[in-house]
């Protein structure tokens, strides 16, 4: 599976996949919005608002990840020297704060106002309205086109997903748009779950809190799938190592000159999803000449490129006289790190 991470780094951490899935997302969610909050208006269901401020709230989380992917593209400035890749995981957090304020806090207040006013209510008849039936049809019709939302999203990620779980794809996965619109098509189909289930019962039993205890069921779904977004692409915005697999490449890489003995620490770090910094102090002979250095310098730079050629390196290189010869070349801040990282990899292979 470690291999597998490299493959998806090495191909453009499915940039162009995750634009037509968000694409998919953003019409289905628009479409989707208007007519729950139609329904809503026409039988006053509590969990038809929270669906429809759900489904408002996914159509302005594409629109973000639209922008950040379009601002990200930018070309390196003296003030930004590095360019602006890492505006996706900003502009995918950002979906984060948005799906856990406007979505789930907005819900978990709907579910409490409904409910403290099905408990004041005395009497309640759900067919009053010559419209009932219109929440069940918007459902259903929400239903399929999520779901072809969610299928367009699934065969994106399966280009690059290989092999991987699902959710290690999604916590592996250096493109942002394709785990936050994996997410939120699979909450939004589990949310409608919660809502068909709240306004059939209502129907059933002519009882309203079941209303309000869908928009609670909705509300904490979109709280806790905005809590775990908010820590994945906060991991990636404080900035994640390249996986395993492409290190080691770019490490063999780089030691490979006949002139470097070895690599004595090196560091990398996602800018962007396809753009990796790679900053390494290199092990060069006691006696060789500044030529030979610079040579040598030149040549585990070209390597390493060629080790990772669909990724964008920025690469720092320094030369240093080895104190320890004989030692491994060492990937991260030291031996123990790498070993650690190493047993994690091999223990999510299970």
């Amino acid at each position: 599976m470690a291999s597998d991470t490299a493959q998806d780094e090495q191909q453009g951490a499915g940039h162009s996949g995750g634009k037509a899935a968000v694409l998919a997302a953003l019409l289905a969610n628009l479409g989707v919005a208007i007519t729950k909050f139609i329904a809503f208006l026409l039988t006053g269901f509590s969990s038809m608002l929270a669906e429809a401020i759900h489904s408002f709230a996914d159509t302005g989380n594409q629109v973000l990840l639209l922008v950040g992917s379009k601002r990200a593209s930018r070309e390196a400035t003296l003030e930004h020297p590095f360019g602006f890749g890492q505006q996706r995981y900003v502009y995918s957090f950002l979906v984060a704060i948005m799906l856990f304020v406007l979505g789930g806090l907005f819900a978990l207040y709907e579910a409490y106002e409904k409910v403290k006013e099905s408990l004041a209510e005395d009497s309640y008849d759900p067919f009053a309205s010559q419209w009932w039936w219109v929440p069940l049809a918007v459902l259903l019709v929400a239903m399929v086109l999520e779901g072809f939302s969610l299928r367009t999203a699934v065969r994106e990620s399966n280009r690059i997903r290989r092999g991987r779980s699902w959710l290690r794809f999604i916590r592996t996965t250096k493109s942002p748009e394709l785990p936050v619109v994996l997410l939120e098509d699979f909450g939004a189909i589990i949310g409608l779950t919660f809502a068909l289930a709240g306004v059939g019962l209502t129907l059933v039993t002519a009882n309203p809190i079941f209303d309000g205890l869908g928009s609670g069921a909705i509300g904490v779904l979109l709280v806790v799938l905005a809590a775990f977004l908010a820590v994945e692409m906060g991991s990636l915005l404080v900035g994640e190592a390249a996986s395993l697999p492409v290190r080691q490449k770019i490490l063999e890489a780089l030691q490979s000159p006949e002139g470097v003995d070895r690599v004595i620490n090196s560091r990398t770090m996602h800018l962007g999803p396809d753009e990796v910094l790679v900053a390494a102090k290199l092990a060069v002979g006691e006696t060789d000449s500044a030529a030979e250095v610079v040579a040598s310098i030149n040549e585990a730079e070209r390597a390493a490129r060629a080790a990772a050629p669909d990724l964008r390196l920025v690469i720092f290189l320094e030369p240093d006289v080895d104190t320890a010869p004989g030692s491994p070349s060492v990937d991260g801040p030291g031996p123990e790190v790498a070993a650690r990282e190493s047993a994690i990899e091999d223990a999510s292979r299970g």
